[in-house]
């Protein structure tokens, strides 16, 4: 098992979708969030849910909660993350990417050390900024993103010390943003199960 804190940021809108992905049924069960929760539980020794409201879902994990003042935005689960864990380092995993799997987690961790804020995966699609290894080094530029509304970690990243690696294939790394997307990863899921 991976000795490092994974998130599971659950909090977005969802707007592409027209409803909280989050809550949509996947793999066998009620929610894609418990979907993610539960397969990861198996790869690290710590998960953890990121989300704005814990009542939304119907299962039990350790959820950290974003500001209630904050509006949707990844860097409100960031600084939430770093002030709730212990920790120098956290892997995130957006809850859309149902794919992303134990040969990618490896990968990214064998490409971080001490001397890096982060570490992201990148496909010829481009980098996948909620797909990677951000260090609490990074929480202080964090912190100030989200006081002046600034959401963009390609900016934040592109800034830091940040190791991009390189994958091959975009599959793992397919996001549910759109209804049609939804439908693709439920067929491919159930042919992989097959």
């Amino acid at each position: 098992m991976f000795d490092i804190p994974c998130v599971v940021f659950a909090g977005g809108k969802s707007s592409r979708m027209g409803e909280d992905k989050s809550l949509l049924p996947f793999g066998g069960f009620s929610t894609l969030a418990q979907f993610q929760y539960n397969r990861l539980c198996n790869l690290f020794t710590q998960v953890h849910v990121s989300t704005k409201s814990a009542e939304k879902f119907d299962f039990k994990a350790p959820f950290i909660l974003d500001p209630q003042e904050v509006d949707y935005a990844p860097t409100a689960g960031f600084v939430s993350a770093f002030q709730s864990l212990n920790t120098d380092r956290i892997m995130v995993l957006s809850v859309d990417t149902p794919f992303v799997g134990e040969k990618e987690f490896a990968r990214l961790l064998e490409a971080d050390n001490g001397d890096l804020d982060a570490v992201i995966a990148r496909t010829p699609e481009g980098s996948h900024p909620m797909c990677g290894i951000y260090h609490h080094s990074l929480l202080p530029e964090l912190e100030r993103m989200l006081r002046e509304s600034d959401h963009r970690l390609g900016k934040l990243l592109g800034a830091s010390h940040t190791r991009f690696v390189e994958f091959d294939d975009d599959t793992p790394f397919m996001n549910l943003n759109y209804p049609h997307e939804y439908t693709q990863a439920l067929s491919r899921f159930c042919e992989r199960d097959k």
